[in-house]
């Protein structure tokens, strides 16, 4: 949807101007490895197309198959791109279960080896495959393979911690895309801001499993809440520009804010305190078996 801009020149000026920009709500924001590089795997195939249709039958299904798969390694780079920086967004991650940058260098190279063999040779497709598998391996890496964060910890829970997130992330999301439609790049920066303060609370279950009850709410239900109240308010806004309806969004983002600042705040407290009691059970342990500090060492 166009976007009405003003500014001190424009007709109206007096009446409105750009937007502030909410500087918050980009803080932590990184620009994402999925495009640039990446998008160029999917053009640099396409000339194949040509090749394929001035071609005898055979080679033409040669090369319409090294298209296809060459499509298909630029589109699991893509995903596993996206994969790892979820990965590397947590501070406890299992490795991704299938290995989609790895299988995309595999798919890169046999691409390569069927359209060199069938342009050139048996000799040439090798090395056309080993070359393509190489480049593809240093260009964008490998996918992480272990876990990050696990050790010690109950993988059950964990696992239910995952998948917790997991949901929120999908409210969230959805969150996102449905404030889009009402055009407001300021209601868009507020979105933002909440997201980044709702994950404060996300990574904080996350590093300790057993906050999950305290937060279940909070990652379900009331970021339910949250993507209904915005999708409606987006249809109604995107109809009519009403500003009593934008001032009670952005009311109940700064609730839904507070709430969740708060409740991460306080899973930190307990953490603490729960740190607090356990040196303290060690030490009167310690004492209790005489065992006391050298005082030469301090």
């Amino acid at each position: 949807m166009a976007q009405r801009y003003g500014g001190k020149y424009s007709p109206d000026g007096g009446q409105g101007g750009p937007a502030p920009v909410d500087r918050g709500s980009f803080q932590g924001a990184k620009r994402t490895k999925a495009g640039g590089r990446v998008n160029l795997l999917f053009l640099a195939p396409l000339p194949l197309i040509f090749k394929a249709f001035t071609s005898e039958p055979i080679d033409m299904a040669m090369y319409l198959a090294a298209l296809g798969l060459l499509i298909l390694a630029a589109w699991l780079t893509r995903e596993g791109i996206l994969a790892q920086e979820a990965y590397e967004a947590r501070k406890v991650a299992r490795r991704p279960a299938l290995p989609r940058k790895i299988v995309g260098s595999l798919a890169t190279g046999l691409g390569l080896g069927i359209a060199g063999f069938a342009g050139f040779g048996a000799l040439e497709a090798v090395i056309f495959a080993a070359l393509g598998a190489v480049i593809h391996s240093f260009a964008f890496g490998l996918d992480p393979l272990k876990d990050k964060g696990a050790e010690g910890v109950d993988m059950f829970q964990t696992d239910r911690v995952a998948r917790a997130v997991d949901e929120a992330e999908k409210h969230l999301v959805a969150m996102s895309e449905a404030i889009k439609r009402a055009g407001d790049r300021q209601l868009e920066g507020r979105v933002e801001r909440f997201k980044s303060t709702a994950r404060d609370l996300f990574r904080t279950v996350e590093e300790d499993p057993r906050d999950l009850t305290a937060a279940r709410k909070y990652l379900s239900v009331y970021l339910l809440g949250a993507k209904d109240a915005t999708v409606k308010f987006a249809d109604i806004y995107s109809r009519n520009r009403d500003s009593a309806a934008r001032q009670d969004y952005l009311t109940l983002l700064d609730d839904l804010e507070g709430n969740f600042a708060a409740r991460t705040e306080k899973l930190l407290l307990d953490d603490r305190s729960d740190l607090t009691i356990e040196i303290d059970v060690l030490r009167d342990r310690l004492q209790r078996e005489g065992i006391r500090p050298d005082s030469n060492n301090e």
